[in-house]
């Protein structure tokens, strides 16, 4: 029984399974545990002599790793027994002792259960209470002590200045008899060189340390954050001296958290209400990417836009601005709040000089805690000169907390802030400032630990109401925690760095310093009073007399028009195209019963004429725009140029297409439906094109009436002017456009595209072709190449060239242009001539009358008798070959036959005898 295992087994050294049955003398075994358990009791135990094993009287058992809080095996003023030695885990048991004089409130045994916790709350050791009062000379005060984490190096090695300090606050607090009389203060403070790492195992030394610490006080953010989050499970109050974090703000994550330093968001009021008495609408920022500096922007953001005032540009960089400072200049940022460590403050400004982004045009705004002479150190990372810094620099403005009272005011401590300085610098050693980390904060320090003593002072009464003592503090007790908690929240008095006083976060509410550079020197401008809003300035200042610079560049909005040379020179082309096209028109109405004119189609010419005309008239809408009308107009003008082109090109290029189209259907038909053909019917012509023109129509109206046309307008890169003014113009063009302009033009380019391409494929096909009922289908031919070529190259060039005015306008009207004149020459000008030089006016009847018969007639019926002729003559030809090649076969079928019945030399000479005799009588 005594080696059985629960959750684990036993390891036997050097033995076979069969040999474990009977274990020799002095053989030891080893327990194992299953999973993530571990032993509990021996964990080795060897075969004594007697038939036993050694530690009969402890049992060991595989435990949960479940390791219970280590707090409760400390007692202040008493003592605690572990059993057994080791973890705090399943089964381990304490036992509880006071001291002499005090005595043990609560249970005196706890054991660790299974799920890590202890069976019972921890216990403490009351003083037992006596009539007599201490004597503070003969009688020893209970200590009431502070764990403090000081960071002596490290990357902020403020606890240099700042311990001093808080050891001078200490001596001057356990000397008063008006603050806590009855206790003395006593500082436990390590190194926590600034590091999160080192922090957590210095805080777990003051945690599981005698004695117990009634309050915390990091230094760091960084050792902050890790500090007050842990706090809250020993139910310690936390207070800092040197956090700025906005992090550190969030009370559902740091409840018990204050502190003296202010938070960095504090910059965040000044800087809002500079912008408003400044009229500043328009900010850019800058920041290095670590989280004090986001949470910082991340404040001023929400400021701002409560204010009004828009965030234009926000910029963030790890190691390298150049980029950023590049988009700050590109996008033309005029006040610029820059949130950045002193050295990567360098870097900036070098880049800064590069781009000219400094001057009188623009405001930097800085922390105001880096050296007075932060961009005159010689720094290898940037390669800029002191001279360039310091160039780059000029003019920008700081915000910074007011660490130290302006005032000659005498506050808690009896001391001023120069008394102060006085004596801090006597406990320094004759250190220089400048090279002691954190004297800047030392005020904070000093005031934190008079806030503590303070608060604890004000907590004696209302405990002492409860039956509590500040020295029945420990970490289980939440009533001491909350009655310190409530005394801080509500605290406020005077310090050397000004008026303290807490917000509902936690964090110290202080004045901001406002100081501008000038002439490479900082000057104050002004204060800013957080916690009553008021901005107080110094009248005599030079900046603020000449007025800020502006927030932004002034954008003038400047319309592109068409140039009225060009739309008065393409509009004359346009209306002598109309003039010539009327003429056309006119003439071919007036000769429409002459026989020449007839064999062309008229009707078709005619429609050919109208599109042209309406082709030409849609130049004058395409070259409108608001210069000559208003903006509620241009839709109207829009839907003009839309249909005019459209119906122009239906009627015009639908006509020629017609045309085309009949003769390669009449003339690549079978010879028997050439004849049912032979004779035109003109309506369908007719039909066809109005086909072509509903379809136009249709898609034309369901385009205008699910997405009409409106006016868009294009903005463009802006532009400075030739002056030294700081406005830039914005170029702006009007479009006519739909929502789904591209589909649409889309769908209407792909079917005239592909009409445009089967007219070229027909008239390619009927260049050869001859036929009196349509005269002129070469002249269409011509005329369909040319409007083709013009309109599949203008249309994706129009679009390209859509944001040049002048150049799109030129080259959609002169193509216009182009495709009308030359498709009204070719079709009309050699009717013209024809009519003139042979004098052929006389219609079809007239010559009829005189002639009695027609020449033109006669010869096409002597082609039709030549055509039917040669077409039977043809049929003979046919049948001939086809006798011919029967005949052949046959004959190639004998001469197999025979092949296979003779021998080889009979069948030889056979085959000769067959072809020199036989083979002419199967010719003939």
């Amino acid at each position: 029984l005594t080696i059985l295992l629960l959750d684990g087994g036993i390891r036997y050294r050097g033995l076979t399974q069969e040999q474990v049955k009977i274990l020799p003398v002095d053989y030891e075994i080893e327990y194992i545990c299953r999973g993530s358990r571990i032993i509990v009791g021996p964990k080795v135990r060897k075969c004594l002599h007697n038939g036993t094993w050694t530690d009969m009287n402890q049992i060991s058992r595989c435990c949960r790793l479940l390791v219970c809080p280590r707090s409760w095996m400390s007692l202040e003023n008493g003592r605690v027994a572990l059993l057994p030695p080791g973890q705090p885990v399943e089964g381990t048991v304490l036992h509880y002792n006071c001291h002499a004089g005090f005595l043990l409130e609560g249970f005196n045994i706890s054991h660790c259960t299974k799920l890590g916790k202890w069976d019972s709350p921890k216990p403490f050791c009351f003083y037992r209470q006596t009539d007599r009062k201490p004597d503070r000379h003969t009688d020893r005060k209970p200590k009431l002590y502070i764990g403090a984490l000081f960071p002596m190096s490290g990357g902020w090695p403020g606890g240099q200045a700042c311990l001093p300090a808080a050891q001078m606050a200490l001596d001057l607090v356990n000397n008063r008899t008006d603050i806590l009389p009855d206790y003395e203060l006593e500082l436990i403070h390590y190194d926590s060189m600034c590091d999160p790492g080192e922090a957590t195992k210095l805080l777990y030394d003051l945690l599981y340390t005698e004695p117990i610490k009634i309050v915390l006080m990091p230094g760091c953010s960084s050792v902050s954050t890790l500090v007050a989050e842990a706090a809250r499970m020993w139910n310690l109050i936390v207070f800092s001296y040197g956090s700025s974090s906005p992090a550190l703000s969030n009370r559902q994550r740091f409840p018990t958290f204050f502190r003296t330093h202010p938070s960095a968001t504090l910059h965040n009021p000044t800087r809002v209400r500079l912008f408003q008495k400044w009229g500043w609408t328009k900010i850019a920022t800058i920041q290095q990417t670590t989280e004090v500096f986001t949470s910082t922007l991340d404040d001023l953001e929400e400021r701002v836009k409560e204010a009004g005032i828009e965030i234009s540009v926000r910029q963030s960089f790890l190691t390298d601005p150049a980029v950023a400072v590049k988009n700050l200049k590109r996008q033309d940022a005029r006040i610029i709040v820059g949130l950045f460590y002193e050295t990567e403050a360098r870097k900036v400004f070098c880049e800064v000089f590069k781009e000219k982004l400094y001057g009188k045009k623009y405001v930097w705004f800085l922390i105001g805690w880096y050296a007075d002479n932060w961009f005159k150190i010689k720094d290898p990372a940037i390669n800029c000169t002191v001279e360039n810094m310091t160039e780059a620099v000029e003019g920008h403005v700081t915000t910074e907390i007011v660490m130290l009272n302006p005032e000659t005011v005498r506050g808690a401590s009896n001391l001023t802030s120069q008394e102060f300085l006085a004596q801090l610098m006597s406990r320094l050693g004759g250190k220089n400032p400048e090279e002691t980390g954190g004297f800047q904060e030392a005020p904070l320090a000093y005031d934190a630990v008079w806030a503590l003593a303070l608060a604890l002072n004000r907590t004696v009464a209302p405990l002492r109401a409860k039956g509590w003592a500040l020295e029945d503090f420990n970490y289980n007790n939440k009533e001491i925690t909350a009655e310190i908690y409530r005394a801080l929240n509500t605290s406020s008095f005077e310090g050397v760095s000004g008026h303290v006083v807490f917000d509902a976060q936690g964090s110290r509410m202080a004045w901001t310093l406002i100081e501008q550079l000038q002439g490479g020197s900082y000057k104050k401008i002004g204060y800013y009073d957080s916690t009553k809003g008021n901005l107080s300035w110094y009248g005599n200042d030079k900046w603020i007399g000449l007025g800020p610079p502006a927030d932004q560049t002034k954008v003038i909005e400047e319309f592109r028009y068409l140039s009225q040379k060009l739309f008065v020179s393409v509009s004359v082309f346009a209306g002598l195209g109309i003039l010539l096209g009327i003429v056309c028109l006119s003439f071919n109405i007036y000769n429409s019963s002459v026989r020449y004119i007839q064999n062309s189609q008229p009707y078709l010419n005619n429609m050919t004429a109208v599109g042209c005309v309406l082709a030409l008239a849609a130049v004058f809408p395409l070259g409108i725009d608001g210069l000559h009308i208003q903006r509620s107009q241009f839709p109207v003008v829009c839907q003009f140029r839309l249909w005019l082109l459209g119906l122009g090109f239906s009627l015009a290029y639908g006509s020629m297409f017609t045309k085309i189209w009949w003769v390669h259907t009449v003339f690549t038909k079978k010879d028997e439906k050439k004849e049912k053909r032979k004779h035109l019917e003109p309506w369908k012509l007719y039909a066809t094109v109005a086909v072509l023109l509903a379809i136009d129509v249709l898609s034309l109206l369901i385009w205008q009436i699910m997405d009409p046309l409106h006016i868009t307008v294009e903005k463009f890169t802006k532009e400075a002017p030739k002056e030294d003014l700081d406005v830039l113009i914005q170029p702006l063009l009007e479009h006519c456009s739909s929502e789904k302009m591209n589909t649409w033009l889309g769908v209407v380019y792909g079917y005239k595209g592909l009409l445009l391409l089967l007219g070229i494929f027909l008239a390619y096909e009927t260049k050869s072709i001859s036929t009196e009922k349509i005269n002129d289908h070469r002249a269409v031919g011509m005329a369909i190449y040319n409007v083709a070529v013009l309109c599949m190259i203008t249309a994706p060039v129009t679009m390209i060239l859509s944001s040049q005015q002048d150049a799109s306008f030129a080259f959609a009207s002169l193509a216009i242009i182009f495709s009308v004149y030359i498709t009204l020459v070719v079709l009309f000008v050699p009717k013209i001539r024809r009519l003139i030089t042979r004098g052929e006016w006389q219609s079809e009847q007239q010559d009829t009358l005189k002639t009695g018969s027609s020449t033109n007639n006669n010869d096409e019926e002597k082609s039709r008798q030549l055509e039917r002729e040669n077409r039977e003559l043809q049929k003979i030809i046919q049948e001939k070959e086809e006798r011919v090649t029967e005949l052949r076969n046959q004959l190639a079928q004998r001469q197999a036959l025979r092949s296979r019945r003779r021998p080889s030399g009979e069948g030889k000479l056979s085959r000769n005898n067959c072809h020199n005799s036989r083979l002419p009588l199967l010719y003939k």
